[in-house]
């Protein structure tokens, strides 16, 4: 049975470790998209989820079509538009950033709608990185994790991404730029304390001087647990919300942290695709 992936709340747990088990084995999926066309909305700005996602597909055996999101946003109803889509593809993938459009289009259509990232979570990135810290921490689910940053898409994910696994969830910011719903603390000294996994997310140009002392710095992290480790959501600046040495340390997760990217988006497309 087709599912569309546009809020990771919309899934039991189980169900999203499922797509844990099927990346596992994404080997046995060689042909599965063999014969089918996969859709794709994609602004030029995106690289690394768009990339994943095209040779994810190239490697499961099917074909993509890419557009950009603007061909959206037209006078003809979106409902029109999914009427005579779905007649060639069984899947669509899109970035935008009006979540509700993308809950339109899955109420239109027959085939899943999956969400690439828009201006209230990136569920895809979520799976990845959960996935691949599965992959590092015995007791991930169990890990204290740390958001540092404003109220944003980024920081509303990993708000989602708590809610939906049970994993303890913070904020440390300014007043004024708290996650609705989420505990926040504004002292960032007291908010690392007692925390295992550190993420962060980029600042727009008129917020850096708010979060001037938000800034992770080896010094910062060497508060956290012992272990813990810190996830900037790319693309990060050295010198805004990290320092340059602390991503050239061992607390920083890597650029090979990303590669699961790959394999899990290609579990979510076969879940989806049942």
């Amino acid at each position: 049975m087709m599912k569309s992936f546009i809020r990771l709340t919309d899934f039991t747990k189980e169900e999203l470790f499922e797509i844990f088990r099927i990346a596992d084995s994404i080997e046995e999926y060689s042909d599965f998209l063999k014969g089918k066309t996969v859709v794709m909305f994609f602004p030029a700005s995106s690289i690394r989820t768009r990339v994943s996602f095209e040779k994810g597909i190239y490697l499961l055996g099917g074909q993509s079509i890419l557009f950009d999101p603007t061909a959206l946003d037209k006078k003809e109803d979106i409902r029109d538009v999914c009427g005579y889509l779905q007649n060639w593809a069984d899947a669509v993938i899109v970035r935008h950033k009006d979540i509700h459009l993308l809950q339109k289009m899955s109420e239109s259509m027959k085939v899943p709608v999956i969400n690439a990232l828009t201006d209230d979570n990136h569920p895809c990135e979520m799976m990845a990185d959960l996935y691949a810290l599965s992959k590092k921490r015995t007791d991930y689910l169990k890990d204290r994790y740390l958001f540092v940053g404003a109220d944003g898409n980024i920081g509303r994910a990993w708000k989602e991404a708590a809610d939906a696994f049970g994993f303890s969830f913070s904020q440390a910011c300014p007043d004024g730029y708290c996650i609705p719903g989420a505990e926040y603390v504004s002292s960032l000294e007291d908010a690392i304390l007692g925390k295992d996994i550190i993420c962060t997310d980029s600042h727009p140009k008129d917020e850096l001087d708010d979060f001037k002392d938000y800034q992770i710095t080896r010094e910062i992290m060497s508060l956290a647990n012992a272990g813990a480790i810190l996830n900037p959501c790319p693309p990060f600046y050295r010198g805004e919300e990290v320092t340059g040495d602390v991503i050239d340390s061992d607390f920083f997760v890597g650029y090979d942290f990303k590669k699961d990217l790959l394999r899990v988006q290609q579990g979510i497309m076969i879940y989806c695709m049942g």
